[in-house]
C-alpha cells in the first residue's frame, strides 16, 4: 500500500475524523499519528482542517488546534457560520472541503500518495481529479460504525481504504487516558528553566 520512497501528505478534514474516532471510542493521539505515516515514506506534510466560532469565549477545540500549530501539522482554519435553522434552533456549519480539494490540487506537482482522513462522499470528485494525475489516494475512515462513517462511492474511489478502527492501537488514545492527565498534578518549571 506504501512505498517508502513516496512523498506523503496528510489531509485531515478535523470534524470528521473526530466524529469517526469518537464512534469507535477512541481519542486520536495527534503525535502518534505523525510517527506513524513517518514510518511509511516519506512526510511531506500533514494539514489539518476545521472551522471556530469566532466569538465563543473558550473553544473546547483550541487548545488542540494551538498545540498541532506547533507540533508539525499545517492547521487551516476559517470561521464557522451560525443561523437558525426553519425550527428555530441554532446552527454551526463550517464546512472545509473546498480547502482541503485546493490545497491537495496545488501539491500534485510534489505528492505521490495522497492520504485523506474524512469519509465524506464530497471527496470522490477530488480523489478522482488526483488519480487522473497519476497520484494515488487512500482514504482513512471507517465501516466499523453503525452506520459506516465512509460513504461507499468514496470507498471505491479511492486506491486503497484504511479503516482507522485498525489503526487504533498506532493512533489511538484510549479516552480514560485524557481523564487520568487532567487528575495528575501539573509539572512544576524548573527554577533555573531547564526542563
Amino acid at each position: 500500500m506504501f512505498d517508502p520512497r513516496e512523498k506523503i501528505a496528510l489531509f485531515i478534514d478535523g470534524a470528521n475524523l473526530y466524529a469517526t474516532s469518537r464512534a469507535l471510542g477512541f481519542d486520536i493521539d495527534y503525535r502518534k499519528l505523525l510517527a506513524s505515516f513517518q514510518e511509511r515514506g516519506y512526510l511531506l506534510r500533514a494539514y489539518y482542517y476545521t472551522a471556530l466560532v469566532e466569538d465563543q469565549e473558550y473553544s473546547s477545540i483550541r487548545p488542540l488546534i494551538d498545540w498541532l500549530d506547533y507540533n508539525g501539522y499545517k492547521v487551516v482554519t476559517k470561521p464557522a457560520k451560525e443561523f437558525t435553522d426553519s425550527t428555530g434552533r441554532r446552527k454551526i456549519k463550517g464546512n472545509m472541503d473546498i480547502e482541503l480539494a485546493i490545497d491537495a490540487l496545488e501539491l500534485t506537482d510534489i505528492v505521490d500518495h495522497y492520504v485523506i482522513f474524512s469519509g465524506d462522499g464530497d471527496f470522490r470528485s477530488l480523489v478522482d481529479a488526483l488519480q487522473r494525475r497519476g497520484r494515488k489516494v487512500s482514504v482513512v475512515s471507517t465501516i466499523q460504525s453503525q452506520p459506516p462513517m465512509i460513504s461507499d462511492e468514496l470507498r471505491r474511489q479511492a486506491d486503497s481504504f484504511i479503516d482507522l478502527a485498525a489503526l487504533r492501537d498506532q493512533v489511538g488514545r484510549d479516552p480514560s487516558e485524557r481523564a487520568s492527565r487532567r487528575a495528575e498534578p501539573a509539572p512544576q518549571d524548573d527554577e533555573d528553566g531547564d526542563d
